[in-house]
């Protein structure tokens, strides 16, 4: 009885020793006896990527990294097995990827035709599509622990603009503002009306000197006339020049009015635009010292300040804690 108890102990150890073995295996897709091809990668660095991580195409194992080593001008070398029977890009490139959180990396082929839309991983592809030979340009995405350090570098930056605006944006600022706004809009209803009462004045001028061209014109007329009657009596032509003069100059002080009644005309024009521009500044200063709209609220209530302020504090003490204890928010089980 003994002896056939001992038997079936062993027994069980071994079947649950081959189960194991099995589901590691199926696990990790390794193809027991299938053969391969190697191919060689050229990166300017792996990152977490080592010997025996897996190789994946479109999301499904294919093989695995054979071996890893420094190459010629401080180029990293991986040979990539892959398995036979599995059709490759017709441009193929791999690139380096954490797989999770616990530092297992893999390495992803792509069709360099379809790279991601990353500056940085593009860049790394054609330095080692440069370089030239047969071997398949190669580039690494950034881990976790760059994402998180740049996470918080960005948490510090929104600290320092909230900070920024509370110091811009106070109330006293805002009123000091808000005063020299409505200083500069009496100056402008000042030079509006003076503008509006020099307009009229020129617009006064200019009919009296149309009128005025009007009958210089007449009377120069006449006198051409006149002095036409005296010039055929002497036969000399020295008063019909003058009096070509004269109506040379005539149309000239017509010309000079009409352009004078352009500018009062643009002047008008320029002057109702900056009206309203101001009108405008005003309207929002004002509402910025009501505290009314989304950034007049913002200015006016400092518990929004404070808050941001705090909740910048604690995303920055989350980010600490993960990078210290990260199997505190994560779990990995294999069974």
């Amino acid at each position: 009885m003994k002896r056939r108890d001992e038997i079936i102990v062993g027994a069980t150890i071994l079947v649950t020793v081959v189960v194991v073995i099995a589901g590691a295996f199926w696990l990790s897709q390794t193809r027991l006896g299938a053969s391969a091809a190697v191919h060689n990668a050229r990166f300017q660095t792996v990152g977490g990527l080592g010997v025996g991580s897996p190789v994946v195409l479109r999301g499904v194992r294919v093989g695995r990294v054979q071996a890893i080593r420094l190459g010629e001008r401080n180029w990293v070398e991986a040979e990539v097995q892959v398995y036979e029977g599995v059709v490759l890009p017709a441009r193929p490139a791999v690139v380096a990827a954490s797989r999770s959180l616990f530092g297992e990396w893999q390495a992803d082929i792509i069709s360099l035709d379809q790279a991601p839309d990353d500056p940085n991983v593009r860049r790394d592809l054609e330095a080692a599509l440069a370089e030239g030979d047969d071997a398949w340009p190669g580039a690494t995405l950034p881990d976790i622990g760059q994402l998180t350090a740049q996470a918080n570098r960005i948490a510090t930056d929104i600290t320092t603009i909230s900070s920024r605006i509370q110091t811009v944006f106070d109330s006293q600022a805002v009123g000091e503002l808000q005063g020299a706004i409505r200083n500069f809009t009496a100056i402008a209803d000042n030079i509006n009306r003076f503008t509006q009462q020099q307009t009229d004045i020129m617009g006064d001028v200019g009919s009296n000197l149309r009128q005025g061209s009007d009958v210089l014109a007449d009377a120069a007329q006449r006198l051409q006339t006149s002095l036409a009657r005296v010039d055929e009596a002497t036969e000399q032509g020295e008063l019909e020049m003058i009096l070509d003069n004269t109506a040379a100059a005539s149309e000239q002080v017509r010309n000079a009015l009409e352009d004078l009644r352009e500018v009062v005309a643009v002047a008008r024009a320029n002057q109702a635009s900056l009206v309203r521009l101001i009108q405008g500044a005003d309207t929002l200063m004002t509402r910025l010292q009501e505290g009314t709209g989304t950034l007049g609220l913002l200015m006016s209530d400092s518990v929004l300040y404070q808050e941001a302020r705090l909740a910048v504090a604690q995303l920055r003490e989350l980010l600490a804690d993960i990078q210290a204890n990260p199997r505190k928010y994560f779990k990995f089980s294999v069974f």
